[in-house]
């Protein structure tokens, strides 16, 4: 355990968080409709290598420990397809960047991290590489035809975030006891009230709500990756839209704002979903820093 250093304040980056100060959880879940569950999640330290915390995905030990922290890496993906189509595409995807940013770990480890480009480049990149690998999937069998998927990222590099945005899949950050939605769902929804066809009310309600303008493996995959700076009272939020179905941002909001762990309100945030009526498999991801606190990664 680490010594209980004062809490730095919000903005600070006076110091880079230690590794027990790292809370942070991650659980997937079909619902109570769907037979499989198409999502999966991955929750990570960067070191010279990768060490996993958290994952649905089956052998993600293969990226053993280093010796030293560099960052956290999270990501979230929901998959499309009827069958098994959809789970794997978005086990593609997850597999795809992981092993991406594990291979390429010199360049976060070498590079001063107040050069914003080269991680806004290598983010994108490991996109449309993760792209190319389910489309190759594809093509490679006519069955997989039509397999996409959603992919949120969110990579920490103190004292920066950096999010990846594909699809519907959201990222959310609380902080000063506001709920903020960091990524813009790529939907045929949104791009119809960007318009100003549709009010956001009608877009929620209408049936281009989930419909796709991008995604991973999709006929058209447009990657945006921004950055914000991080602070120490931040909680970060990624989750499926079988959570916002049926989860409200007022009531995330209240969930985060009365948070005792990561795991624990991953929990109650996933119960909200299924009392709402679980009609959609539910990913829930949640990370913190806690100055002195044991971490749960």
């Amino acid at each position: 355990m680490t010594s209980p250093d004062p809490a730095p304040s919000v903005g600070s980056a006076e110091r880079t968080p230690f590794p027990g100060e790292f809370d942070a959880y991650g659980l997937t879940h079909p619902g109570k409709v769907r037979e499989s569950n198409q999502d999966h999640f991955l929750v990570s330290s960067l070191r010279k290598r990768m060490e996993i915390h958290f994952s649905s995905l089956p052998n993600a030990g293969q990226w053993a420990p280093a010796d030293e922290r560099l960052a956290y890496l999270a990501m979230v993906a929901d998959g499309v397809g009827s069958g098994r189509k959809g789970e794997e595409a978005s086990r593609t995807a997850i597999e795809a960047i992981a092993q991406y940013v594990a291979q390429s770990m010199r360049c976060y480890y070498d590079v001063d991290s107040s050069d914003e480009g080269v991680f806004l480049d290598a983010l994108h990149e490991a996109a449309m590489r993760c792209h190319a690998s389910v489309v190759q999937k594809a093509e490679e069998d006519p069955s997989r035809a039509g397999m996409a998927t959603t992919l949120t990222l969110w990579l920490g590099v103190w004292p920066q975030a950096y999010f990846l945005q594909v699809g519907d899949s959201r990222c959310y950050l609380f902080r000063d006891g506001v709920l903020t939605q960091i990524t813009r769902d790529q939907t045929m929804a949104q791009e119809l009230v960007d318009q100003g066809v549709l009010t956001r009310a009608d877009a929620d309600n209408s049936r281009w709500a989930h419909v796709l303008s991008s995604a991973i493996g999709g006929s058209e995959s447009v990657p945006v990756v921004t950055r914000i700076d991080q602070a120490w009272k931040h909680v970060g939020l990624l989750c499926s839209d079988g959570l916002t179905k049926h989860v409200s941002d007022e009531r995330i909001r209240e969930r985060l704002s009365s948070m005792e762990s990561a795991k624990q309100v991953c929990q109650d945030l996933l119960q909200d979903a299924l009392d709402g009526g679980g009609s959609d498999n539910i990913t829930v991801v949640v990370g913190r820093l806690r100055p002195g606190g044991r971490g749960s990664a």
